[in-house]
């Protein structure tokens, strides 16, 4: 009998889109039977040398038998991967697995016209991840000594790389699992890539506006119109197949046409042309896109479904995609002095840059900045953020000069745990500022395409706060942040001197400053301000300058003062932070948003921030505050618990999940959970399921006297008040006599199945639950058992990799943790133990995406010891991770 060979299923998760070096973007996917052709086009277009790099000899074409050697894999053995550009293969990495299951070697082609990108190091970043899914944890290359480029790859890819130079070649071999060097390497490599690819859209050498048309209040006449009237320093061209003249100037029937490369193209045409526009694009090389047409992901499964199609097109032709639904961009930069956008006028030039989703609250952060006067440096409105995201803007910012804060309004996230790490990196250096609604995560404003959490309330915020970002509520509260950090220095602590001419609005103040956190160390609230300017405002500036020499701050609150101009104050008040380099706001109730451009009057730099409402001032300066704080923190310490082994435990739950789908999940049996906790040096006190007393007698014995007995009612067995549970058990006769009355009284409920568990120190009772969430990923959140969870929801919630830092904020974050550390003359809990517990867990639930599911309840915390009483896991087969040590972009 034949036996048939099954062909091997295509690892469609392989597949991505990824950012080169210079910005612009390509598809990566596995090599399948079907690229033959294109394989030997490939192979014919390289020249010699790269043909005798690749091969150590020069072959002008492959064989039949070459080219089915290359293109038919099994994607486990052998695997290989292409980089496109549209239909062109501008890439090709692969491995084989040698006699050493677990070595494979690689190789790399990388086509002539495409080297210096980074593809090679694109390649070897995908072929190791992929390698790992099959078992690889070792590469080796053979290279020739000539091919500096292709070592160059290795030796810069962060590996450990041996070499052993034998016979004219070298061979190289390294480790291929993920060390912090490699990582550091990979997100330096991503950060460079996506900033440029970022900054190739807001600053454009060239602008084509594609649907440019006569039809005055057009989309598409007014955004051609803004980027003239906003003094663009680069060329500008209107595309209109029907126009003789727009806006002065000639148009081109189609984007072909435009001489020279454009960088950027606005599209703003009908919805049914644009993806016929995007190809044109493409195929004349245009670099990004801003899409302001509409009616895509926002007009249901049909129209996500064309939204995809769009940015899977962009990208493989190495474009980036804005919106669709955009609202434009600018940069002012007057190197660059770009309003692509439907602002009527560009910006006033400053610090800050803005990123927006939606139109309509684009719109409206706009107007609140421009009330209050605050300089912006560039502005990306993503629209339905199909592709370029708040994580780009924040790459290009962390490197642009001219951005010295940056504010998000964001509607949904795509890659928090990303989010995360780039933030947590840029706030060191810039303010962030993300305003966010409650709902965000919980459900997807119109338009948005992304995963919904299932964490619990609290988390998302959690990891903003462990990020560092600002984090406010509304766009008011943005603008209000944004016009302090853009204008003063930060506070170095949280100091705060009130200083005015009114005691009620200074009690004002001063209460809303000690509910933020704040505090008072000098009022001065009765200033005489009305004598006139000559004296005014130096007794102003010496009462400021006074408060300021024994605080961190000033909140200058005053009352109109008739003669006295807000102008001429807020000069004052501009000079008093000069001269002191501390923060100073000005309060001016009864003068409804006042705009205060300080630096129109003065040679400063800076912009006096200016409120009307106290609250707003003291909320903004207390947000500042926390965030200065947050930068006097020594930077985080990741430590590994001891005893902890990642790869056995990982070898458990492969050999538990065969078979598994990605629906499905298994609870684990009492054994599987001590066997995997194990090895990650966790415990579980042992307990024993019995039926009849001389059972659960001879289980007594073996664990050890005193022993206590539960219920395995999920809803009683923690319960001693409902009678779940009875401890303290001394002997048999003891024992017997306790499971007969427990049986009784559990009777109503139904409850029969008990066990018998050694008893543990008395300690306070606490609770640990981690769980893999669709949006955040990891989530491990911690409480104290009982009321303060069940009814109260004291819960405090942490996304992993936790710090040491993180570790010790989480189990004193729940209100309940003061029962932690000593209360009402009760011993404190070994507290170091407990931390060390939920490292170990924490480790666990980061390593393993596998693990749906954890709660550790009770746990108990007792003066000396840590003992966990019951685990509960489950496991499924999860999604792939789009944090992996891989680049690949969100489709």
């Amino acid at each position: 009998m034949v036996k048939l060979e099954l062909a091997p299923e295509y690892p469609a998760h392989w597949e991505a889109d990824v950012v080169l070096r210079d910005g612009a973007t390509g598809h990566l996917r596995p090599m399948t039977p079907a690229d033959a052709d294109a394989v030997q086009t490939f192979h014919m277009a390289q020249s010699q040398n790269s043909i005798y790099m690749r091969f150590f000899t020069y072959k002008s074409k492959l064989t039949a038998k070459e080219l089915r050697r290359f293109t038919e894999l099994d994607y486990r053995d052998r695997v290989a991967f292409v980089i496109t550009r549209g239909a062109e293969i501008i890439g090709i990495g692969r491995y084989d697995r040698l006699n050493d299951p677990t070595e494979a070697e690689v190789a790399f082609n990388v086509s002539d016209a495409h080297q210096g990108r980074g593809l090679g190091s694109i390649l070897l970043e995908h072929l190791a991840a992929a390698a790992r899914e099959n078992g690889i944890d070792k590469f080796s290359a053979e290279v020739l000594p000539e091919n500096r480029k292709m070592i160059q790859v290795f030796s810069e890819a962060g590996y450990e790389v041996h070499r052993h130079f034998d016979d004219g070649v070298i061979s190289l071999h390294f480790d291929i699992d993920p060390t912090d060097k490699s990582r550091a390497v990979m997100e330096s490599r991503e950060h460079r890539a996506e900033a440029r690819s970022v900054a190739g859209l807001v600053a454009p050498a060239s602008v084509a506006v594609i649907g440019a048309s006569r039809a005055w209040g057009s989309i598409g006449q007014q955004l051609l119109e803004h980027v003239v009237e906003g003094q663009f320093t680069g060329a500008v061209h209107a595309v209109n197949q029907e126009a003789l003249e727009v806006s002065g100037m000639m148009p081109y029937a189609s984007i072909a046409e435009v001489p020279g490369t454009v960088d950027l193209a606005i599209i703003a045409v009908p919805y049914d042309q644009v993806p016929a526009v995007v190809e044109q694009c493409g195929r004349a090389g245009v670099k990004g896109l801003v899409i302001a047409t509409a009616g895509f992901a926002d007009d249901g499964a049909q129209g996500l479904a064309r939204q995809r199609a769009l940015v899977r097109q962009a990208r493989a032709n190495g474009m980036r995609l804005v919106g669709p639904a955009s609202l434009g961009l600018a940069n002012t930069d007057p190197a660059v002095s770009l309003n692509a956008s439907m602002a009527p006028a560009l910006p006033v030039k400053g610090g800050l840059g803005i990123f927006t989703q939606s139109a309509a609250l684009g719109v409206s952060l706009f107007a609140s900045l421009s009330r209050r006067d605050v300089g912006l440096s560039t502005v990306l409105s993503a629209g339905n953020r199909a592709d370029v995201s708040g994580n780009d803007m924040m790459q290009f910012w962390e490197d642009d000069a001219n951005t010295t804060a940056c504010g998000l309004y964001l509607e949904s996230i795509g890659n928090p745990r990303k989010f995360a790490r780039i933030s947590r990196r840029l706030a060191r250096s810039k303010p962030v500022i993300v305003a966010k609604s409650d709902s965000m995560g919980l459900r997807l404003p119109p338009g948005h395409a992304v995963r919904v959490t299932q964490a619990p309330a609290g988390a998302l915020d959690a990891m903003l706060r462990q990020s560092g970002v600002v984090r406010v509520n509304t766009i008011e509260e943005l603008s209000d942040v944004a016009q302090l950090v853009v204008g003063q220095p930060l506070p170095q602590g949280p100091g705060l001197a009130i200083i005015g001419n009114s005691a009620a609005l200074g009690a004002v103040v001063a209460d809303a400053a000690e509910q933020q956190g704040l505090k008072v160390a000098t009022v001065q609230t009765k200033l005489l301000l009305d004598v006139g300017q000559s004296k005014a405002l130096p007794l102003l500036k010496r009462a400021v300058l006074a408060g300021l020499a024994g605080a961190d701050s000033a909140i200058v609150t005053l009352l109109p003062v008739i003669g006295l101009p807000v102008e001429t104050i807020a000069a004052t008040l501009q000079e008093c932070s000069v001269t002191s380099g501390k923060p100073v706001l000005a309060v001016f109730t009864g003068i409804v948003d006042p705009r205060i451009q300080v630096n129109r009057q003065m040679a400063a730099a800076k912009t006096l921030p200016a409120y009307s409402s106290p609250g707003a001032a003291v909320a903004a300066l207390a947000a500042v505050s926390r965030y200065a704080h947050w930068l006097t923190l020594e930077a985080p310490v990741f430590e590994v618990p001891a005893g902890v082994d990642p790869e056995a435990a990982a070898a458990l739950l492969d050999t538990w999940l065969e078979g598994v789908t990605t629906e499905e999940l298994t609870t684990l049996g009492p054994e599987q959970v001590r066997e995997l906790l194990g090895h990650y040096g966790i415990t579980v006190l042992e307990s024993v399921p019995f039926g009849s007393d001389d059972q659960a007698v001879a289980a007594a014995e073996r664990l050890g006297w005193p022993v206590a007995i539960k219920t395995l009612d999920p809803s009683l067995r923690h319960r001693l008040d409902l009678g779940g549970v009875r401890i303290n058990i001394e002997n048999a006769d003891s024992l017997r006599r306790n499971i007969g009355q427990m049986r009784k009284y559990l009777q109503p409920y139904g409850s029969k199945e008990l066990e018998v568990q050694a008893m543990a120190e008395v300690g306070q009772s606490c609770t640990l639950r981690a769980i893999e969430d669709p949006l955040l990923g990891p989530v491990v959140s911690f409480g104290l058992s009982g009321d303060a969870v069940n009814l109260l929801d004291d819960w405090a919630h942490r996304v992993p990799p936790l710090s040491v830092a993180d570790t010790a904020e989480l189990v004193r974050s729940p209100r309940a943790a003061v029962k932690l550390f000593g209360y009402e003359g009760l011993p404190a809990g070994n507290v170091n133990a407990l931390e060390d517990l939920v490292a170990r867990v924490a480790m666990l639930k980061e390593e393993h995406p596998e693990i749906a599911w954890m709660e550790f309840k009770p746990i108990l915390v007792g003066p000396s010891t840590v003992s966990v009483l019951s685990a509960e896991l489950r496991i499924g087969n999860p999604a792939q991770r789009t944090d992996s040590a891989r680049r690949a972009m969100i489709s």
